[in-house]
């Protein structure tokens, strides 16, 4: 199969299951999203070629989105083209890694493996990934998941830089006591793996956090 029609296909199975937790799918994004009060949460699909001819790999990530993490964050980013910043996912994770298994995909040969995968995603969906996704709906969601072990790297953002903005802002919305604790275990990490854009845009953050009111 094409990559267009291992795409397609796997749309059409997964469309049904998918509608009746409240998914939608938006095709041009390849994704299944579902609107929060506070942003959204989906499930990515990335399908790529394989090493033969018409064989492909599928990827699946779940996530969300906190429209007031982002708003705050994306300002101080410098990563994210602007049209694209209200697609940003907060959280991103592939199955496998959720699940601790590393570059873990699905090898798509024929019909007979794509309905394999659908059936292995619609069963991790089940066990684990629609609670997941629901409990990380709220900002404080974001602190706990984001800030719980802040001197480690987090296994829920690909990018660690983004973390330390993203983490610090989540603090501050949930008026986490650990904020200015977390600002300083940040800006260690900066120092040592950011560049100088990056670190000054984050110094620029936590001026604008310190004196920022959510009412």
């Amino acid at each position: 199969m094409s990559l267009k029609t291992t795409e397609a296909k796997l749309y059409y199975a997964l469309y049904d299951f998918f509608e009746a937790e409240g998914f939608r799918l938006l095709m041009d994004k390849k994704q299944f999203r579902k609107n929060t009060p506070a942003g959204f949460t989906n499930i990515i699909f990335s399908v790529s070629e394989y090493e033969k001819e018409n064989d492909a790999w599928i990827e699946v990530h779940i996530g969300c989105r906190n429209d007031q993490v982002e708003q705050i964050a994306q300002q101080f980013l410098n990563a994210n083209l602007v049209d694209f910043r209200s697609d940003v996912n907060t959280i991103i994770i592939s199955t496998g890694k959720y699940n601790d298994v590393n570059y873990f995909r699905y090898k798509i040969q024929n019909d007979e493996d794509l309905t394999d995968a659908c059936e292995s995603i619609k069963e991790f969906m089940q066990l684990s990934g629609f609670g997941f996704l629901a409990s990380i709906t709220h900002v404080g969601d974001i602190d706990r998941i984001l800030n719980l072990m802040p001197q480690k790297s987090s296994k829920y953002l690909y990018n660690q830089v983004h973390r330390c903005f993203k983490g610090a802002v989540a603090a501050k919305l949930n008026n986490s006591p650990q904020f200015d604790r977390l600002i300083e275990i940040y800006r260690s990490y900066l120092a040592k793996f950011g560049n100088d854009v990056e670190r000054a845009n984050y110094d620029r953050l936590i001026a604008y956090l310190q004196y920022y009111g959510n009412n």
